[in-house]
C-alpha cells in the first residue's frame, strides 16, 4: 500500500457524468405526490418550480449515468478534483488500528461541496431563460455557493437563510451579498409565509423549514424565477455524486477500498455526493460497505424521525415528500450546525435506509465540536460544525478497532471547513454550549 498521504486525479481522469443511484435501486422511491390530490407529481410539474432538466432528473429512475454539461465541467475544473488524503495523524492520535481517509471538500473557494450544486442548478435556470433563482439556507453554505454561481451565469439570486444561523453566522450572509445576491432572515415579513410564521410566534428563530416556505413563495410569485436547493432532493444528490466518483479512483490509488463510509447528514446531499457511487458496488455486486449517517442528536430524523409523507417546508408549500421526518412543523434546537437543522430526509436515502442498506447515528453537539478540535489539532483543518459530526462518527468507529482490533478502512467526507464558525468554536472553547434534548 502506497504511504502516500494526498491522491489528486488530473483533468482526464475527472468524472464526465453522475451517478443516479435511483437507476439501481431494487425498491424505487417512492412517488412525489400532488399535496391536494394524491397524485404522483410529473416532471411538468416540477418544472413550475425547479428548472426543467433538474425536474427530469429529479424523477429519472432509468438512467444510471447523467452527462456533466461541458459549461459545468469547465467550472468543475477550477477546483476539481479534491484531495483524498489519509489521516495519519488523527489515527496517530486516537491509537486505532483503522486507517482513515477523508475527501476534503473544503478546498473549493466557496469552501464546501455545495458548489457542486449549485453551478448546474444555475446552468440549467440559464439554458432556459430564466433570469432569477432563489433558495433557502441554514448555516450559510449553500447561500454563498448558490450566490457565486448565479453570478458566473449571470443570474439574479435572492437568498432566505434562517434567522438564528443569521445571526451565529453574520459572515456567511455578507459573502452572499459580497456575490450580489439579497439576504432575508427567515421568518421575514417579506411573504405571506413568512408573515403567517410570525404571526403564530413572534419569537420564531426560523428554520430550514420556514426559509424554504418563503423561497418557494417567491419563485412561484415572481415572473422568470425558478426555486434551486441545497439538498434533500434527489436531483442535488446526482449532481454531488463527483465526490464518490472522485474518491472511488483516488482509493484505488491509495491501494484500499474502504469498508465505512461516514458523512454528516442534514437532507443528504453530502452523503448521498460520497456513498452512492461506492453503494451501486453494494446493490449490484453484494459488496460489503458499511454506509453510516451522522446526524445531530437534537434533530434526530433518521434514528428516531417515522418513515411517512411529509412536507419539505413548514407552509406546505412543496411537494408530499416519502421520507424519514419529525414533522414539517418541528422547530429544531438552535445548535451551531445550521446545515443539519432539517426535519426531514431525501427520498434515495429514506428508502436506502429503510431497505437496510445504511444506519445513521445521533450525535451530541458537545462531542461533535471535541472531534473537530481533535481533527484541526492533529490534521490542521478546522472543520465546519456539520462535518464535526461525521468526525465524530469516525472516532467513535475507530475506537471500535481499538477493541478488536481490526484495520479497518475507514472514509468519510470533510464537507466543508469552519473558518467562518469560529463563534461556535469559542462558545465550545469557553464551555458555553449544551446538548439540547430532542422532544418528540
Amino acid at each position: 500500500m502506497s504511504k502516500q498521504k494526498r491522491f489528486l486525479l488530473d483533468e482526464s481522469e475527472l468524472p464526465r457524468q453522475w451517478y443516479n443511484i435511483q437507476a439501481d435501486m431494487i425498491n424505487k422511491p417512492l412517488p412525489l405526490l400532488n399535496p391536494a390530490t394524491k397524485e404522483p407529481l410529473t416532471a411538468d410539474d416540477l418544472a413550475h418550480i425547479f428548472a426543467a432538466e433538474c425536474a427530469k432528473q429529479e424523477l429519472d429512475q432509468e438512467h444510471a449515468w447523467i452527462d456533466i454539461p461541458e459549461e459545468v465541467f469547465d467550472r468543475y475544473k477550477y477546483y476539481r478534483s479534491t484531495p483524498l488524503v489519509r489521516a495519519y495523524a488523527l489515527e496517530k492520535a486516537l491509537g486505532t488500528p483503522a486507517h482513515i481517509y477523508f475527501k476534503n471538500e473544503s478546498v473549493n473557494p466557496l469552501g464546501s461541496h455545495k458548489i457542486n450544486s449549485a453551478l448546474p442548478q444555475c446552468y440549467y435556470c440559464k439554458q432556459e431563460g430564466t433570469t432569477n433563482v432563489t433558495t433557502e439556507t441554514g448555516a450559510g453554505q449553500w447561500g454563498a455557493a448558490l450566490s457565486y454561481a448565479a453570478k458566473a451565469f449571470g443570474l439574479e439570486c435572492a437568498v432566505y437563510q434562517v434567522k438564528i444561523s443569521m445571526q451565529q453566522k453574520p459572515y456567511r450572509s455578507s459573502i452572499m451579498r459580497t456575490f450580489g445576491a439579497t439576504v432575508e432572515g427567515s421568518p421575514s415579513m417579506s411573504t405571506r409565509a413568512g408573515k403567517d410564521i410570525i404571526t403564530r410566534d413572534p419569537l420564531h428563530p426560523g428554520s430550514l423549514g420556514t426559509a424554504i416556505s418563503e423561497a418557494v413563495e417567491l419563485a412561484t410569485t415572481t415572473p422568470n424565477c425558478k426555486y434551486t436547493l441545497g439538498s434533500v432532493m434527489s436531483h442535488v444528490s446526482l449532481h454531488q455524486t463527483v465526490i464518490g466518483l472522485e474518491a472511488e479512483k483516488q482509493m484505488e490509488k491509495a491501494g484500499e477500498y474502504p469498508d465505512t463510509i461516514i458523512a454528516c447528514f442534514g437532507g443528504g446531499s453530502n452523503f448521498g455526493g460520497l456513498a452512492f457511487p461506492f453503494m451501486r458496488h453494494t446493490i449490484l455486486e453484494g459488496k460489503k460497505t458499511e454506509y453510516i449517517a451522522a446526524e445531530p442528536s437534537s434533530c434526530p430524523k433518521l434514528t428516531k424521525g417515522k418513515f411517512e409523507y411529509d412536507f419539505g417546508d413548514e407552509a406546505g408549500y412543496t411537494p408530499l415528500l416519502p421520507m424519514y421526518t419529525l414533522g414539517h412543523e418541528f422547530k429544531p434546537a438552535n445548535i451551531h450546525a445550521g446545515g443539519l437543522r432539517y426535519h426531514g430526509a431525501g427520498t434515495i436515502v429514506s428508502q436506502l435506509l429503510k431497505d437496510g442498506y445504511m444506519r445513521a447515528v445521533d450525535i451530541p453537539q458537545t462531542e461533535s465540536f471535541a472531534a473537530g478540535l481533535l481533527f484541526a489539532q492533529t490534521e490542521s483543518i478546522i472543520p465546519a460544525p456539520e462535518s464535526c459530526h461525521a468526525i465524530a462518527a469516525t472516532i467513535r468507529e475507530a475506537k471500535k478497532c481499538i477493541e478488536t482490533g481490526e484495520e479497518k478502512v475507514i472514509l468519510f467526507n470533510l464537507s466543508g471547513h469552519g473558518l467562518i464558525d469560529m463563534t461556535a468554536y469559542d462558545s465550545y472553547l469557553n464551555g458555553d454550549l449544551t446538548d439540547p434534548e430532542f422532544k418528540g
